[in-house]
């Protein structure tokens, strides 16, 4: 890895003070022309000897405002510091994690994974439209049946056609003939223009689907397309557990990445990251905000400058090396947690690099789901998959109770 190291706790500390120093301090400045300030001091605790080891709550109180997309070109003076953070966490994801070359991409720390998913469709649409004058009919959104929520939103909320592409019921993967099939009939319906969300970990079941299938079944097509990596969930386990992945921006197909730091990463709410190669994020451009200085290419405009400093703190608190051996503790859980699912002839779903095992709910008596939080794949209806995530706060202690008391309901399901 390059770019991502491990630093010491004193280190940490003494980057984020110099990068809150290099920002406006609303306290001491006499800035007029900012609406923004450091916490009301009146409401909030802002000052005590506890906020020199709290590096994070001294970002909060701060309160910068990260607004813009600091990879491109210029961005509000008064924020430089915790812009320069976030610069470094981009990179980091994009060179060390995604295989970008060195100056090759832009990205920014998004609110969350949907709002990284309709950011992406959001450029493709306006690179449609700018450089094909293409209409919002001749545009189709493609997608598996498996794929986030927020590509329904990102659809809506940008009039563009969505069309869910068929999985096999057990291995989860996305039916070539019918998206080949499905592909003919749009072109025959007017669609020229495709934006593929391809996935790199499934919120339900961990999959991950293969981008080059849509690339190969475009192409032979002859029609129009990006490719979106959603590995909200993935992104940050997924590269590095799996050292084969060409999911990456070395595979030509690949043109954008979401990542959610707010999963695996265990960073607060409100920080998905987009990441992009060079030359598509100037789609979105809002000319109109002439008084910010420098671009505003985001969504969301204003960002929580306090939640990049959150992310680059875990990032360079573990480093690459010690990230892998969290990963791969998480993976030895799961690998011990499916061996106990054989052993009861129960049947799931798993993803040989991740860290999520999905088990067919006709295996899984309703109040054992219950007691132990399992999520269902449908709270509508009848459901048929729950799932068990491997996450730090479940340890093997937890699973054998889990096993123990599912084999106990089983047996005595048996004998009546």
């Amino acid at each position: 890895m390059k770019y991502w190291k491990k630093y010491s706790k004193e280190k940490l500390i003494k980057r984020i003070d110099t990068a809150l120093n290099a920002n406006v301090n609303f306290q001491t400045s006499k800035a007029l022309g900012y609406p923004v300030s450091r916490l009301d001091e009146n409401v909030f605790n802002t000052s005590g000897s506890f906020l020199d080891e709290s590096p994070l709550l001294k970002s909060f109180i701060a309160n910068p405002n990260n607004i813009g997309c600091h990879t491109l070109g210029k961005s509000e003076e008064a924020f430089k510091g915790s812009q320069e953070l976030e610069r470094e966490i981009i990179q980091v994801l994009a060179v060390d994690i995604f295989k970008a070359k060195l100056g090759e991409y832009d990205g920014y720390i998004a609110t969350g994974g949907t709002e990284a998913n309709i950011q992406a469709l959001w450029v493709y649409r306006n690179l449609y439209k700018k450089e094909f004058n293409a209409t919002l009919d001749e545009m189709v959104i493609l997608s598996s049946e498996d794929t986030h929520y927020s590509v329904h939103k990102g659809s809506n909320l940008l009039s563009i056609e969505n069309v869910s592409i068929p999985v096999d019921f057990n291995s989860r993967e996305i039916l070539k003939d019918a998206l080949d099939n499905i592909v003919k009939d749009l072109i025959s319906n007017g669609k020229k223009y495709f934006l593929v969300i391809s996935n790199m970990a499934t919120t339900m079941f961990g999959s991950v689907d293969n981008p080059d299938m849509y690339a190969e079944i475009l192409e032979k097509h002859n029609v129009a397309y990006k490719i979106h990596i959603d590995g909200a969930f993935g992104g940050f386990i997924y590269p590095i557990s799996n050292k084969n992945s060409t999911i990456n921006f070395e595979n030509p197909n690949v043109s954008s990445i979401t990542i959610d730091a707010h999963k695996m990463l265990q960073a607060p709410y409100g920080t998905g990251v987009f990441l992009c190669r060079k030359g598509l994020i100037e789609n979105v451009l809002t000319k109109e905000a002439q008084y910010v200085d420098g671009m505003d290419l985001t969504i969301v405009g204003s960002r929580s400058g306090a939640n990049a400093i959150a992310v680059w703190m875990i990032l360079f608190s573990y480093g690459y090396y010690g990230w892998f051996e969290k990963i791969n503790t998480l993976l030895l859980r799961t690998k011990w947690f499916t061996k106990q699912m054989d052993a009861l002839n129960i049947e799931y779903f798993r993803d040989p690099f991740m860290n999520i095992v999905t088990l067919k709910s006709e295996y899984i008596p309703k109040n054992i789901a219950h007691k132990f939080g399992l999520v269902p794949d449908t709270h509508n209806g009848t459901n048929s998959w729950y799932k068990v995530i491997m996450m730090d706060h479940v340890e093997i202690d937890d699973l054998i109770i889990f096993v123990e008391e599912l084999e106990q309901e089983l047996v005595g399901l048996k004998i009546r």
